[in-house]
């Protein structure tokens, strides 16, 4: 199985994805942020660099080929932690996904903007370096409108939605396990 692990940028898709690996055997994370590490520094410099690397069509080709070669290599789950706001980006990258022999789900990890803001604010990202720690802080908080946006606009409609305002990471977790154990793979749009 392949789970598409989506939602805001600060939501708990890390913790998440970190607990199913230990939840279900033979599990692993893959997680696209390295391949988008991986094109910012061979771009660098570049006139065809740009800000958010999930807009280089390399990124979707790459982070495709890294998701389905760990499903084939591995044979167990793959997580991917991964926040796709774009709808012709994930329909470019769950598209193919939803044929692969592994089966595909798209879990979308709600959460409200107060409680939201309140995870943004307790998150160290870098403990010991505040400077860097404030500057994820800065970016959750500025994509947070994108994510309600989307959320709105066809992310709830295509995913399966788990609301985490008020759920712990235990009580999330069970939901998603619950989600994973009791549906099939979506044959046409992604759950």
């Amino acid at each position: 199985m392949i789970c598409w692990l989506n939602g805001p940028f600060g939501g708990g898709k890390s913790t998440l994805a970190a607990d199913l690996r230990h939840a279900l055997g033979g599990a692993v994370i893959a997680d696209p942020e390295g391949v988008g590490d991986l094109l910012r520094g061979a771009l660098k410099g570049h006139d065809r660099q740009t800000r958010d690397y999930q807009d280089h069509p390399p990124w979707r080709a790459l982070t495709l080929a890294f998701v389905t070669s760990l499903a084939d290599y591995t044979g167990g789950p793959v997580i991917v932690p991964m926040t796709v706001l774009d709808p012709h980006y994930a329909d470019e990258l769950f598209t193919p996904l939803r044929q692969h022999p592994a089966g595909f789900r798209h879990i979308v990890l709600h959460c409200a903007p107060d409680p939201l803001e309140q995870r943004i604010a307790d998150s160290d990202e870098f403990p010991g370096d505040p400077v860097r720690s404030d500057a994820v802080r800065a970016y959750r908080r500025r994509r947070s409108a994108d994510y309600h946006s989307a959320a709105t606009s066809w992310m709830h409609a295509h995913g399966h939605v788990i609301d985490t305002s008020t759920l712990t990471a235990g009580q999330t977790l069970q939901a998603a396990l619950a989600h994973l154990h009791t549906t099939e793979p979506a044959a046409g749009r992604p759950t």
